[in-house]
């Protein structure tokens, strides 16, 4: 090609001296070349977007940048929208038919609804200060873990990736318990007579989720699936939000007092808490982030502003209307409380069930990412026999320790508020604060500093705080229901 192109530069030189019948046919040949070379370059980039130079240190195409470690998946191939709607099918998954009961009936009209907007606008300073140290040092950290072991050390490393990895497990043991009861919920509305059991629904929901990870090798793979999983959201929010409006119409006046003890209402109100951090965050934005073209801080930060714009709002409309709707007796998953027809009921559970066969496969991409770069064959590409193989065995095994957690404490919303407290509040809000104070030391002004000191310390205690409340959920709820649950 490279001989190619000289030939042809040495002919248009010869066209131009020779007048403009030669160089009228030579610089077609020229153009022509130019654009099947950009053409070819393109695609290289798409299909090889992080290149390893002679030392095997993979580089992002885009800033020329070293990457903080080698990996197995994709990076830097994704446009800033792409990653946007990764973000919000988290936030609009169907955890979002347990908002009304888990974060409103605790905390009320007045918290509940401040609580919402002011998770919001904290969560939104805390990924976006997050995102700002992802070029930590000159180079792309795409874990949570190698910028956190980057800024404090080893030690840092190890903590950071079991914390977030007890995040993403949890998170991933809620969906399957999710699923498990959006397939029940089916069931019961066509045969209510107990045989098939949540337990049952669960390895049900269990099984499909391993067949879609088997065929998604990695999280800028999901593509067309964002489509699908934001259609389906659509659907079953909307379903909830017409049939919950529709009843709290013809309903009498509903009740809306806190329920419980005054100590079960500081502790219920210390989960709630809890779970409005989990609604916002997914513990792994580093990894996110990391599939996103350059310039990978300003188009974060785009994505960040239509998760919190745009991208919250479903949420934010089911879970008041739900409230609204039902009051202080609004199920912890909302579609048991509205009534309607069979068949629209039944498609907002099928649609709530498939979506978050979706939505479980992003939050455990981190995993799949850590098992394909550590154990894969790093051989053929994602489909060759040998990997898909792999993906069964390996990816297989990760989702059925998942799905025997699941069956075996199906209780949804504690899941929720300790996720929140064990994991959540640590990696977003402390965590985050406190790096940014090390990295930018230099450049922040003494109140500044003070600010962010105290959102490591306030955060922090709270973090504390939610942990005993979600402790003391699980026990309480494991008295009434027993292991494997039929809830």
């Amino acid at each position: 090609m490279d001989v190619l192109r000289k030939r042809l530069a040495e002919l248009g030189k010869k066209g131009e001296a020779e007048g403009p019948s030669t160089s009228s046919l030579v610089w077609p040949l020229l153009l022509r070349e130019r654009e099947r070379e950009s053409g070819e370059l393109a695609l290289a980039m798409e299909k090889s977007p992080a290149v390893a130079d002679e030392n095997g240190t993979k580089k992002d195409h885009g800033r020329g940048q070293e990457v903080s470690d080698d990996t197995a998946h994709q990076i830097s191939t994704d446009p800033w929208y792409q990653v946007a709607f990764v973000l919000t099918t988290g936030v609009n998954s169907a955890y979002v038919l347990g908002y009304s009961g888990s974060v409103m009936v605790p905390l009320g009209w007045i918290g509940g609804t401040v609580g919402l907007v002011l998770a919001a606008a904290i969560s939104m300073y805390a990924n976006c200060l997050l995102a700002r140290l992802h070029e930590t040092g000159g180079m792309r950290h795409i874990r949570y873990r190698d910028l956190a072991g980057h800024i404090y050390g080893r030690k840092a490393y190890a903590l950071t990736w079991a914390l977030q990895y007890v995040n993403l497990f949890m998170i991933n043991t809620g969906f399957i318990i999710l699923a498990g009861q959006a397939l029940k919920a089916v069931y019961v509305l066509y045969r209510d007579d107990g045989i098939l059991k949540l337990p049952y629904c669960i390895a049900i929901a269990g099984f499909v989720c391993a067949i879609f990870a088997f065929g998604i090798p990695y999280l800028s793979a999901l593509r067309i699936w964002l489509a699908v999983s934001t259609v389906l959201s659509l659907i079953y929010i909307i379903i909830a939000f017409v049939l919950s409006a529709r009843d709290g119409m013809n309903a009498p006046p509903r009740d809306y007092s806190i329920p419980g003890t005054h100590t079960s209402k500081i502790f219920s109100t210390i989960g709630a808490a809890a779970t409005l951090v989990f609604a916002y965050n997914t513990g792994m934005l580093p990894e996110i982030q990391a599939t996103i073209l350059p310039p990978v801080v300003k188009n974060m930060e785009k994505a960040l502003w239509f998760q919190f714009t745009l991208g919250i709002l479903p949420m934010y409309a089911v879970t008041f209307i739900g409230y609204w709707a039902y009051g202080s007796s609004t199920s912890s998953y909302l579609l048991n409380s509205a009534t309607g027809p069979v068949w629209v009921k039944t498609l907002a559970n099928i649609s709530a069930f498939f979506q978050t066969v979706v939505s479980l496969h992003i939050f455990a991409s981190p995993m799949y990412e850590f098992l394909d770069t550590k154990f894969g064959s790093g051989h053929g590409g994602p489909f060759a026999i040998h990997n898909v193989l792999f993906r069964v065995l390996v990816r297989g095994g990760y989702l059925t320790v998942n799905t025997f957690v699941a069956a075996f404490l199906p209780f949804l919303g504690d899941f929720m508020s300790l996720t929140g407290a064990i994991s959540t509040f640590p990696l977003t809000f402390v965590l985050a604060n406190h790096m940014y104070l090390r990295v930018k030391k230099n450049k922040l002004t003494a109140v500044q500093k003070g600010w962010h000191w105290m959102n490591v310390v306030g955060f922090g205690s709270f973090a504390v705080l939610a942990f005993v409340a979600g402790i003391r959920l699980i026990m309480k709820d494991s008295q009434t229901y027993h292991f494997f649950a039929d809830l």
